[in-house]
């Protein structure tokens, strides 16, 4: 019931059924829709909307993207690590290797130099390794890794690939003790190759000195010294050392020379233990041609001892 002058309240206000209201939406979506796919009519609109959109769009994922972005980098991060942590390991072992084949080429060199001064030498020779020094600080000893059983014996002489090295001073069963030319205790004879003349050479304790030889002695700087074969244990013609100096002080007896010797006596691994020779040794060294061994007069034979 109305009262004048008041229009009934709007609840009270009924429109069209809920039913009609559904049926219209439904076929005006319909015709929206077929509209749209026929005609691309609201093409336009939906782009409208979209660039409208696109910032908040960006502002929405914007963490979810950082947050991404962030789990990548520290994952990036710790991948690095592991691969640079590998890369470094095996630098390592390649660099170990690497040296391991230097030495090992160094190592074959050496022993090729030992067979071809092997080859040169007409004598039984046994090829050993030096495995440490002796522990005495105040000899020049070394000890080799062959003995008794291996057939050395006291009193060999003992070469690397360019000269003498020293000489078997101890045998024992499975090794030996060869005392170094550089020994205060060891002396050698040898004579100059370039004119021949004999002479005795000494260790000093490091070095190598001529004795007994005056003053106005025929000897040069940069002579070499050969052995000469005369204490019957070096075969004649074996390179040992160089004059390095000469002091000719008149007011002494004897020139003071000291000598460098060309071995690698302090250095190499690797020797060559030299055999007794047999009593009818007569053949030469068969050394190449500019070797020191032949310059000068051919040394004699000593006898066996």
């Amino acid at each position: 019931m109305s009262v004048a002058g008041h229009s009934p309240p709007p609840f009270f206000k009924r429109g069209p059924a809920p039913l009609v209201r559904l049926a219209f939406f439904v076929a005006l979506s319909l015709f929206l829709l077929v509209t749209d796919l026929r005609f691309q009519t609201l093409e336009p609109t939906r782009m409208a909307i979209a660039t409208l959109l696109w910032p908040l769009q960006k502002a929405v994922l914007l963490p979810v993207e950082s947050a991404h972005d962030a789990g990548n980098y520290f994952s990036n991060v710790a991948r690095l690590a592991a691969e640079n942590a590998a890369l470094r390991e095996r630098q390592l072992a390649q660099a170990h290797r690497l040296l391991r084949q230097d030495y090992l080429e160094e190592e074959n060199r050496r022993l090729r130099e030992l067979l071809a001064m092997h080859e040169r030498i007409d004598a039984p020779a046994l090829a050993a390794e030096i495995v440490y020094a002796a522990r005495d600080p105040f000899a020049r000893r070394v000890v080799i890794d062959r003995g008794e059983t291996h057939g050395v014996t006291a009193g060999q002489a003992v070469i690397d690939a360019v000269g003498v090295v020293g000489q078997v001073t101890r045998a024992f069963p499975l090794a030996s003790e060869v005392t170094l030319l550089t020994d205060k205790h060891q002396a050698i004879p040898v004579q100059v190759a370039r004119n021949g003349l004999r002479a005795v050479l000494a260790g000093t304790g490091g070095a190598l000195e001529l004795k007994f030889l005056p003053t106005n002695t025929d000897v040069q700087p940069g002579d070499t010294l050969v052995t000469s074969g005369l204490d019957g244990i070096y075969l004649p013609g074996l390179p040992v050392a160089t004059v390095a100096r000469i002091d000719r002080d008149n007011s002494f007896s004897f020139a003071r020379i000291e000598c460098t010797p060309l071995a690698g006596v302090e250095r190499h691994g690797q020797v060559l233990v030299l055999g007794k020779r047999p009593e009818s040794f007569a053949a030469p060294i068969n050394v190449p041609p500019g070797d020191p061994g032949r310059a000068g007069d051919k040394p004699r034979r000593g006898a066996a001892r």
